[in-house]
């Protein structure tokens, strides 16, 4: 757009004025009118642009971390009895409402989402929208993923998330019914690939003892120095999700941008004394 201002005018004058030398040129010389018209341009897109700053110390001041929720989305999720204020819920669904509460607390926070049975796959990337991801909570389902529980593969698909993350802290939430009885991946493997990368693992256990393999989870949470808790109902997953915060603090984002300064006034303003300049440069001509 810019080059327009010499290279367009060039041609009227050309078709109206062939002998551009025989008019005499105001003290104002037609060759710097493109160089101003530019300039003013150039204010002008800046100024509607909206450049503004941020105070950089206030931002540095906000420590999230990256975390994964691995879930277990397979058969013996939608058994019922799991919520006792309503025990024909299925237990999937109660989990679910829990999940999405523990999200409205994760201020300042990445988060992504693996769902794992038979297989496991990243249903949501690491991401600060956590309004979008609460949207994708809604979708899963059980069975989604196949019917069995391939634990070491819900691991390695929130290890794989995280593997793009430049956080400090890495966390992972892994829940689960059930026992390790499909997947390619072996938990061995899964958890040494967490341990070398310092990605802690919380492990939770759902439903009554001897539903799960508690040993299990409380060797994965060990071995990555996370923590394993045991979920017997709807009201003891509320607690677990309770301490997690305790022990994974999310510090508190700000809803406003600290010392934010508007600079569009500038290039405005320097738009207008170009054009006052101009004007007044013509008058006298």
């Amino acid at each position: 757009m810019i080059p327009c201002f010499w290279r367009c005018p060039a041609g009227v004058m050309k078709l109206y004025f062939p002998k551009i030398s025989y008019v005499r040129l105001s003290r104002f010389s037609f060759s710097k009118e493109p160089l101003l018209f530019a300039a003013v341009y150039a204010l002008a897109v800046a100024a509607l642009a909206s450049p503004v700053t941020y105070d950089r110390l206030a931002a540095s001041e906000r420590h999230g971390r990256d975390l994964v929720l691995a879930l277990d989305t397979s058969g013996s999720m939608a058994e019922s009895g799991f919520d006792e204020a309503h025990p024909m819920r299925r237990k999937f669904d109660a989990i679910i409402d829990l999940v999405k509460g523990f999200l409205t607390t994760r201020h300042d926070d990445n988060i992504g989402l693996v769902l794992f049975g038979s297989f496991a796959f990243a249903a949501s990337p690491v991401t600060y929208d956590l309004a979008a991801l609460q949207m994708i909570v809604d979708t899963a389902d059980v069975g989604i993923a196949g019917q069995s529980t391939a634990i070491g593969e819900g691991i390695d698909q929130a290890l794989r998330a995280l593997s793009f993350s430049h956080a400090k802290k890495k966390v992972i939430v892994l829940m689960t019914d059930g026992y390790q009885n499909a997947g390619s991946v072996s938990i061995k493997e899964a958890v040494a690939k967490a341990k070398k990368r310092g990605v802690k693992i919380y492990t939770i256990g759902i439903g009554k003892p001897g539903d799960y393999d508690a040993k299990l989870l409380e060797r994965i949470a060990k071995e990555t120095g996370g923590k394993s808790f045991s979920a017997r109902n709807a009201e003891d997953l509320k607690a677990v999700f309770e301490e997690i915060e305790s022990l994974e603090p999310s510090p508190i984002r700000s809803r406003t941008m600290i010392n934010r300064r508007p600079l569009y006034q500038w290039p405005l303003i320097g738009a207008m004394i170009l054009l006052i300049g101009y004007l007044s440069f013509r008058r006298v001509a």
